[in-house]
């Protein structure tokens, strides 16, 4: 019984923070082959291209200000070329949610020579967590932020969570 104490207690303490269950579910899901940039490194940079790898729906509920969206699904880096700098060393910085899918469309950079990308430590989710501003398509400054689907929500902390899908043109309703 003490032993199951001390391991609902661990569990507990380690899932109250945040951040140690953002690792774990980043360490579940990455080969971590692209390195992080944090919330506070990217809110520093200047002189980066910002690509957002989430849907176009999503991008269109909130994104980060001078973000291109490149998608994810349908992400052809030949069809994207002429928006990433020809010069391979400048700093590229790829988000989505959380930083799952990112790491995909990151690792497609690599592989084509860009010796300067980073994976944003939590996503869209983790820039509002921290208070970062957020805009529509319209740049207005919005708390509106597109979670994916209910269950992925659960990791955004601050700002409205939208998850319905996208309606179809067809869809009367």
């Amino acid at each position: 019984m003490k032993y199951i104490l001390y391991i609902l207690t661990f569990f507990t303490i380690a899932f109250a923070n945040g951040q140690t269950a953002l690792d774990s579910l980043l360490q579940k899901e990455n080969q971590e082959s692209i390195p992080y940039i944090t919330v506070e490194e990217l809110a520093k940079k200047e002189d980066i291209v910002l690509l957002d790898s989430r849907e176009k729906v999503e991008f269109e509920t909130s994104h980060i200000k001078n973000a291109v969206c490149v998608g994810y699904d349908k992400f052809k880096l030949k069809k994207i070329k002429k928006l990433l700098p020809k010069d391979k060393t400048k700093p590229i910085v790829v988000y989505c949610s959380l930083g799952i899918r990112s790491e995909d469309v990151a690792e497609k950079l690599k592989e084509a020579g860009y010796t300067n990308v980073y994976n944003l430590y939590g996503g869209i989710f983790e820039w509002k967590n921290q208070n970062q501003t957020v805009i529509d398509t319209n740049g207005q400054t919005t708390e509106n932020v597109h979670t994916f689907n209910e269950d992925w929500s659960i990791w955004l902390k601050k700002g409205i969570k939208i998850f319905e899908k996208e309606k179809s043109k067809k869809d009367p309703q």
